[in-house]
């Protein structure tokens, strides 16, 4: 069985970002149900060294299409924005980039492959190919900071489980 980039990279971005908006969605519900305003989990971390979920969800945004808008270019980098939203506008904002990533067409995603890609921090510059960005940089990235936002979460007593993270599974029809 062989996979284009489309199907490595587009489905399991879906699925991620996917479980992120279910999992917002819990939170806000849990916080409303007890008279709590779900803005305040955004400064909220897991640790003193880390950073906030505010940071996890610009994240997770990023790591998606922002990588395949990097890709695209054929340059990317970290966030050149940050954007101060409340909880509902993270939540409107992660439905526009699920929507964005859901319109991708399998031609122009696969079109990519062995498309010079180069991250730039500062003076650091790491050369990629569409696929090594999108497969070893990108995805795993997306994973991480979509399980941080889980984890504040979950920290919070948000009631979550296993279920809530993988979202929805590509399950045999």
């Amino acid at each position: 069985m062989s996979l284009s980039l489309y199907e490595a990279v587009i489905p399991p971005m879906q699925q991620i970002i996917g479980s992120v908006q279910s999992v917002l969605e819990k939170g806000a519900q849990h916080y409303e149900a007890r008279g709590l305003n779900p803005d305040d989990l955004l400064s909220e971390c897991i640790h003193s060294d880390m950073l906030p979920l505010t940071f996890q969800l610009q994240s997770v945004m990023h790591h998606s299409l922002g990588a395949l808008e990097g890709v695209r270019r054929g340059e990317t980098g970290p966030p050149s924005k940050i954007e101060k939203l409340d909880y509902a506008g993270f939540q409107a904002k992660l439905a526009e980039t699920a929507q964005t990533i859901a319109a991708m067409k399998s031609d122009q995603v696969n079109e990519w492959e062995g498309k010079a890609v180069v991250f730039k921090m500062g003076e650091m510059s790491m050369p990629f190919v569409a696929e090594g960005f999108l497969l070893s940089f990108a995805k795993p990235n997306l994973y991480f900071h979509a399980t941080t936002a889980y984890d504040i979460l979950r920290m919070k007593a948000v009631p979550l489980g296993k279920r809530d993270y993988l979202g929805q599974m590509q399950l045999k029809r």
